[in-house]
């Protein structure tokens, strides 16, 4: 099989229904869509859609909705959306069987006036056909044939409402369901909703006590999918908020190989799609680069932290299939290769940069640090972090003047996963020159220990000091095979250092006693579930055990404060309470907080279940 062959299958077969934004439904073979919506009437507010994780609606005098995700199936067959706006509290369910949808809504909380709700229809992508309303239904008519769409609910009349395609408009008085395929009544609709939605908890059952973090995991993968028309394909973008202000999409180069791996926890083809598409974005130069807009522009000057080829790998050891690792390793290989050539120093350890590029779409990524310590920060993937203030670009070699612990630590990784994938698949000839330049990176990490303190730290390139600002990236070391146990545990005594990364909440993404840590800004000292994610796979390398499963329960016991308290998937939280929802800073509904949840998945012997 080839990629493309399987992405043909996949798209064919793609939830028949599928969830196109939190309260949207689209049929993918005709582009279909069902789109529900709110007037409440105490001051005549309408909500066209439903966004989780936004803070205020586009008029400014309402907050905005409140979206507690619930479970998602990755297949589409059970959904379900908790939903608070403007004194309203409404439940939202959908089942899907092939081509039948049930959409069933149930208003929590009582109104003094009820409110009503909309069923808008139309045809996305510029997909051909029309839909009309013909007496209390919606009739689709397109090349694929004719639904109809029948409901349950008694008819409401409002002509001051924004749609502009048939609608039924229904009384929100009580539960109201929605049926594609087949009419059924109120009864039967729950009983089909009800079906589904135990057939789906029932997969999870067997995650046990940590039945909770696959929920979530699953969640938050499942609801950040889109499809994108313009290219065919289905991804996984970090949210719907980065999305809808990117021009429709950005994909980022570390967040979608995590993302891949993520999906390889319940869905098989989105787990390819994701790996594959991120690195279909490879540049000319060779590199992944850290960003790409729907818009076509990539962020051309710099890279992102090489995970690729070691997501690859443990996807590839959940389903077995050699073509997939066929189909990319030759990209990767060329990624790697490429670090050496433009990162690499001569003591064989590396450095983040930032490539002088031209200004062809204006955007700010184009211009703001391009060529300079802010854009090798970006490159970094930790962009503001502390580690990076004031240390010198150097405009010749386009990079810091900072031989990186994480990058030599992380580019040691992909270097032992690419040589394992290579043996896969018969590729000696690349294994050999992969074990060169691991011998290298590996010699070059040893010149950043330090004896003294027992650590591993940066290096300045310009004076040859060491920098005493660390990070969790600085337990990268441990990806190398040629760090001694010795040296282990006294890298661990920092771990447990109350003064430098332990806590209540943790990993901290600057140590605690560094003067950047009460910042709690972004990448100054909060916690980052992609940081936990890549030390936990660091020290699956060593004998600290004490701390893997340590870091494991920290990881679980943070992201459970959010998800049980608000139904978040944060993007980051804080070091000193535990919250996410404390920063303008961090999106509450960002797909790589659930890499918190494979951690105690992991840790715990689960591994993710292997489906055709």
């Amino acid at each position: 099989m080839s990629y493309e062959e399987m992405k043909a299958q996949y798209l064919k077969g793609w939830r028949t229904w599928n969830v196109r934004s939190v309260l949207s439904h689209v049929h993918m073979q005709d582009g279909f869509a069902l789109n529900l919506a709110f007037k409440e009437y105490r001051e005549g507010h309408y909500l066209k859609e439903t966004l989780i994780g936004r803070f205020v609606n586009e008029y400014g005098r309402e907050p905005a909705e409140t979206a507690f995700p619930g479970m998602h199936a990755f297949d589409g067959s059970y959904t379900e959306m908790s939903l608070r706006w403007c004194d309203m509290e409404i439940k939202a369910e959908s089942a899907a069987e092939g081509d039948r949808l049930v959409l069933l809504v149930t208003p929590v909380k009582k109104q003094l006036r009820p409110a009503m709700l909309v069923l808008e229809g139309g045809f996305l992508w510029g997909r051909p056909g029309w839909v009309e309303k013909k007496d209390d239904t919606l009739v689709s008519h397109s090349p694929c044939g004719s639904q109809v769409v029948s409901s349950t609910g008694k008819e409401m009349r409002d002509d001051n409402i924004p749609v502009q395609t048939a609608f039924l408009s229904l009384v929100l008085d009580g539960p109201v369901a929605f049926s594609v395929g087949k009419a059924c009544s109120l009864k039967e609709a729950e009983a089909f909703i009800g079906r589904k939605k135990e057939e789906h908890a029932q997969k999870n059952r067997r995650y046990g006590a940590l039945q909770p973090m696959h929920e979530a995991l699953e969640s938050a993968l499942a609801w950040d999918t889109i499809y994108d028309a313009k290219h065919d394909r289905v991804v996984s973008p970090v949210s719907r908020l980065w999305s809808i202000s990117s021009g429709g999409y950005v994909l980022f180069c570390w967040d979608n190989f995590f993302a891949g791996y993520m999906a390889a926890w319940g869905d098989r083809a989105l787990a390819y799609s994701n790996l594959r598409e991120i690195l279909n974005e490879q540049t000319e130069d060779g590199f992944v680069p850290n960003l790409a807009y729907a818009t076509g522009q990539v962020s051309a000057d710099r890279s992102q932290p090489p995970v690729g080829s070691t997501m690859l790998l443990k996807t590839y050891r959940v389903y077995r299939e050699k073509w997939i690792v066929e189909d990319m390793f030759d990209e990767l290989l060329r990624w790697n290769r490429w670090f050496c050539e433009h990162r690499m120093n001569a003591s064989g350890a590396l450095c983040w940069g930032s490539d002088p590029i031209p200004v062809l779409y204006g955007n700010r990524w184009e211009s703001e640090g391009v060529h300079d310590t802010y854009g090798a920060a970006l490159e970094s993937g930790l962009d503001n972090s502390p580690m990076y203030d004031d240390i010198p670009f150097n405009k010749n070699t386009n990079r810091l003047e900072l031989e990186d612990v994480g990058l030599t630590g992380l580019y040691i990784m992909d270097c032992r996963s690419l040589i394992e994938l290579a043996g896969i698949i018969g590729r000696d000839d690349a294994a050999e020159e992969l074990k060169e330049r691991l011998a290298k990176a590996c010699a070059g990490l040893d010149g950043l220990w330090d004896e003294e303190n027992g650590f591993y730290y940066n290096r300045r390139t310009d004076t040859g000091e060491f920098s005493q600002r660390i990070s969790p990236t600085n337990f990268y070391a441990l990806f190398s095979p040629e760090v001694p146990p010795e040296r282990q545990r006294r890298i661990a005594e920092h771990y447990f250092n109350s003064e430098e990364f332990y806590g209540e909440w943790m990993l901290p993404s600057i140590a605690r006693n560094d003067p950047a840590f009460p910042d709690q800004e972004y990448w100054r000292g909060r916690v980052w579930a992609p940081l936990n994610f890549l030390v936990y796979l660091a020290l699956e390398e060593t004998e600290l055990a004490d701390v893997r499963h340590d870091l494991a329960e920290k990881s679980r016991k943070l992201f459970l404060k959010e998800w049980t308290e608000h139904r978040h998937v944060h993007e980051n939280y804080s070091a000193i309470s535990g919250e996410g929802c404390d920063s303008a800073n961090s999106d509450r509904f960002y797909h790589w907080g659930a890499l918190l949840c494979i951690i105690a998945l992991l840790d715990a012997g689960m591994q993710p279940p292997v489906q055709a």
